[in-house]
């Protein structure tokens, strides 16, 4: 507990990560209560508005709307819950096959290892956006199948990240002594491998969260991902591109929006690695 409040302290001086906690506590907010704080859920779910077509930022339409009059906004708040749940479903797939992979590969060695760690290497040699876009060509062009592809394209960063935890893991006294009283392989694993190896994941998953969002919006810019109407900000990116030079605001403001998001976790993530560095925990405490 007293590691978890030195980290949480650690955290809370930086500036940079508090500010982008705050941006993404307001995004996670945003997309629990899109349907209330949208001024146009309707509007913002795709229905259109043709009386709007092309609005110019305003009071009436704060964002503009797009070419079928729909509010900028509202779709912006409406697509917040889309990238949310994208993102979360790609990192917990793809921490729930790279992580057991990962600890069992370090902790058991030999064939075991070298199996799941060239398999790894073979998803490694090909640019997680370029696999994903494959995949999700020849899957087809859904939101479900984006979420598909990149769960596939994002699992072996975890596998080779826990497998180097895993690896030194095994080494210390609690496992051997674990091991010498006749503690199952499986349970050594699932007991003292897995949670000890929970802080570099979260730390990970963290970054990767602003980076999936990235992702999903470059594969519905490119028609691989989400379709019209639904509200997704790489789509409402894609939509208003011929329009750039004209109404900007079709594609500025979801750019922003994707812009924004990826940043604060990022900048989240690089607080929590900080934070969560035994080395700096140790220098606090002194």
């Amino acid at each position: 507990m007293a590691e978890h409040r030195i980290s949480f302290l650690l955290l809370r001086k930086n500036p940079v990560s508090l500010f982008g906690l705050i941006v993404i506590t307001a995004f996670v907010l945003t997309a629990a209560l899109a349907p209330w704080v949208a001024p146009y859920p309707e509007q913002g779910r795709g229905v259109p508005n043709l009386e709007a077509m092309f609005a110019p930022p305003s009071f009436t339409h704060l964002f503009g709307a797009d070419s079928l009059g729909r509010d900028i906004m509202s779709r912006i708040i409406m697509g917040s819950r889309i990238s949310l749940m994208i993102s979360l479903v790609v990192v917990v797939l793809a921490i729930g096959i790279g992580m057991p992979l990962g600890a069992l590969a370090g902790y058991m060695g030999g064939m075991t290892d070298e199996v799941v760690m060239r398999v790894t290497d073979l998803f490694l040699a090909f640019p997680s956006l370029l696999l994903a876009m494959a995949i999700a060509a020849a899957l087809g062009p859904s939101l479900t199948n984006s979420m598909i592809a990149l769960a596939i394209s994002w699992w072996p960063w975890y596998t080779r990240l826990v497998r180097g935890q895993s690896v030194s893991l095994r080494e210390r006294p609690f496992v051997e002594a674990a091991r010498a009283t006749g503690v199952r392989d499986r349970n050594i694993i699932l007991r003292h491998i897995l949670p000890n190896s929970l802080s570099p994941v979260i730390v990970q998953a963290t970054v990767d969260i602003g980076t999936v969002i990235l992702a999903a919006a470059s594969l519905s810019f490119l028609g691989l991902g989400a379709q019209q109407p639904t509200p997704e900000w790489g789509l409402m990116v894609s939509s208003g591109r011929v329009y750039i030079f004209e109404q900007w605001w079709i594609s500025g403001f979801p750019g922003l929006a994707i812009f924004a998001v990826a940043l604060a976790f990022n900048l989240v993530g690089d607080g929590l690695r900080e934070a969560l560095d035994p080395k700096v925990r140790r220098s606090r405490r002194a």
